[in-house]
């Protein structure tokens, strides 16, 4: 597929996209712009675009099922009450503000919200991933330097969680009914030698289709993957930009796959190159998506 099929679903470039969300009840699709500090929707039909400036840094965001938005911020989960732009504090950050934030996460079909976080040293495998049930918080105890790629399989038995700067993904067996997590292994592991030619990126933020396949962008790698249960590439989707950032599946059928991307810090040549770096980005596939799941209070 090349990029000339993509098109531009929002062409004002964030400085790094993330989280795209379809909200299947509105018809939109949210998304955030973390170093912007805000939360952003649209409208797809009218085209009508809104947006909320953020305190500090969103990490990610999902439905809340009494209305409006839950949203993990470097100092803690709130939520935003997306007609008045009301924001409540639900918990505190668990971490030290200075070198840690929530990153990339998703709820699961009980309702829970699962959210990464990472350490911005980068240098040691400081951060992890963090389950949000019912008001209480605890650490699911992944450690990874940066958390990303939370999505689980189609029967709910399966937890996928990305460790980016290690180009692995792995799997967890998973207990729906108790949110634990168990029996980790390697799902699928990226060359890490950026200087290789071909180099083909590291896995950022993901969604499972309705197949069970898991689509993955990979950031540096200027393409999106669809990877089959066992970790085989099934599909490579080239994006014209660089640092594609996360995917989420949208639209009345679910068949138009979202793609967030990024542009912050990267070079003048590389944004000649890539001059949608930064916007989102759409293209039609041919299996649809998985609906999201609201966070249940």
């Amino acid at each position: 597929m090349s990029p000339t099929e993509i098109q531009v679903a929002f062409d004002f470039p964030m400085q790094l996209g993330e989280c795209p969300l379809w909200h299947i009840g509105e018809s939109a699709l949210y998304w955030i712009d973390i170093p912007g500090k805000a939360i952003h929707r649209l409208h797809i039909a009218s085209n009508v675009h809104r947006s909320w400036p953020m305190q500090e840094e969103p990490g990610c965001i999902a439905m809340h099922a009494d209305g409006g938005l839950l949203v993990a911020l470097r100092d803690g989960l709130f939520r935003l009450d997306t007609e008045s732009g009301e924001m409540t504090r639900l918990h505190a950050a668990p971490y030290d503000e200075s070198k840690l934030r929530f990153n990339d996460g998703r709820c699961d079909a009980m309702g829970r919200l699962w959210t990464g976080t990472i350490y911005e040293p980068r240098d040691q495998q400081l951060g992890g991933l963090f389950c949000f049930e019912r008001g209480q918080l605890r650490d699911a105890a992944h450690p990874v330097t940066t958390s990303n790629g939370v999505a689980f399989s189609t029967d709910k038995r399966t937890m996928f969680h990305s460790n980016t700067p290690a180009h692995r993904i792995d799997a967890y067996d998973f207990d729906l009914a108790t949110g634990k997590t168990s029996n980790k292994r390697l799902f699928k592991q990226f060359d890490m030698d950026k200087s290789a030619p071909g180099y083909g990126g590291r896995p950022d933020g993901a969604a499972v289709d309705s197949e069970n396949a898991y689509w993955c962008a990979m950031f540096e790698g200027g393409r999106v993957l669809r990877l089959s249960a066992n970790g085989d590439i099934l599909q490579e989707i080239k994006v014209p930009a660089r640092c594609p950032t996360m995917v989420a599946f949208g639209g009345e059928d679910l068949r138009t796959l979202y793609i967030t991307t990024g542009r912050n810090g990267r070079s003048e040549a590389e944004l000649t190159q890539y001059p949608l770096s930064g916007c989102v980005l759409s293209v039609r596939v041919d299996v649809a998506g998985l609906p999201e799941f609201a966070y249940q209070a």
